[in-house]
């Protein structure tokens, strides 16, 4: 399962936001806006790098200082974690990965893609890492979907820490106030997330179980909540709280309850590209020193979410 949060008994979380538009094609996200000058002393006009200069350029694989950018794939569609604002991307995962590319020397440019892609897109190339409110967790790690071995897993670098919520109508009409609230109940959430394995989870317990339905985007089902066709949408909470405050001006949604299983976010990379997995933990670990990861989440206002160091494979 590819999810972005975490699953009972291990899966994974991921958010998405009211009214964030799904970009096609590549958007584009410097990490180092100052890296090249042309040449003035008799080179012929050749372009002089000044990555080297950055702190970590020399920590990172000789493919990726070559092409001076790091592939970031992503599901462009989570606000506040990440989303399209007029043809950029934004969000906290995108200002997070331009610190860390100012910390690498190299450009970090995002790639639209769908969640479930991601990782297999990853696998075969076409991404560096993916940076997508992802949840680490021991099957993600290890290849599995479902207990069944898909690929060779991912290392995570993880950066952030977030539990699935529970999204309902301003005003909570049918006073929903915990999981077994829903018992029996129509409830909307993103394909491949944490939050289907939840319900999944949950619904053993149900005497009438709910009935689930799954989109591709999460903003397919906040949808479903605001007209009234399901009575939640389970995400992550980042996201949760983003769409309460913001869509409809705040008059759509409220989030009710207490988080459940808060797991971490990680920045996946494969097995193999261990040498950019330790870049970017050197990278994460020196923005939480020098400030810049804390003023990031400040202006998201998602400072709960944060971790104190970077740590690999996290996850459980």
């Amino acid at each position: 399962m590819t999810a972005r949060t975490t699953r009972r008994p291990s899966a994974r979380r991921r958010l998405g936001a009211a009214g964030a538009i799904a970009v096609t094609g590549a958007l584009l996200l410097t990490g180092c806006g100052d890296q090249t000058e042309g040449g003035g002393s008799g080179d012929g006009g050749k372009t002089e790098t000044k990555a080297s200069d950055a702190p970590l350029f020399d920590k990172l694989p000789k493919k990726i200082q070559d092409a001076g950018v790091i592939k970031v794939g992503s599901d462009i569609a989570y606000a506040p974690m990440e989303f399209d604002d007029g043809g950029e991307a934004v969000g906290v995962d995108v200002d997070i990965a331009k610190a860390l590319g100012e910390q690498l020397g190299v450009e970090v440019k995002f790639q639209n893609s769908t969640f479930d892609n991601l990782i297999p897109a990853t696998q075969t190339g076409r991404f560096d890492m993916i940076m997508s409110a992802m949840t680490d967790t021991k099957d993600r790690q290890e290849g599995l979907d479902d207990g069944k071995k898909v690929s060779d897993g991912l290392d995570f670098v993880d950066y952030f820490n977030a539990g699935v919520s529970i999204l309902v109508q301003k005003g909570n009409p049918k006073g929903v106030e915990k999981l077994d609230d829903l018992c029996g109940q129509t409830v909307a959430m993103q394909r491949g997330t944490v939050s289907e394995a939840i319900a999944e989870e949950q619904n053993k317990s149900c005497d009438k179980p709910m009935k689930v339905l799954k989109f591709d985007k999460d903003t397919e089902a906040l949808l479903q909540v605001k007209q009234g066709r399901a009575v939640a949408d389970l995400n992550d909470f980042p996201v949760a709280a983003y769409n309460a405050k913001t869509a409809g001006g705040g008059n759509d949604f409220e989030v009710v309850g207490e988080q459940i299983d808060e797991a971490p976010y990680g920045i996946a990379v494969t097995k193999k590209n261990t040498e950019l997995r330790d870049a970017l933990k050197e990278a994460l670990d020196a923005i939480i020193e020098n400030g810049e990861y804390e003023k990031v989440l400040k202006e998201w206002e998602v400072e709960q979410g944060a971790v104190d160091k970077a740590v690999i494979n996290g996850g459980k």
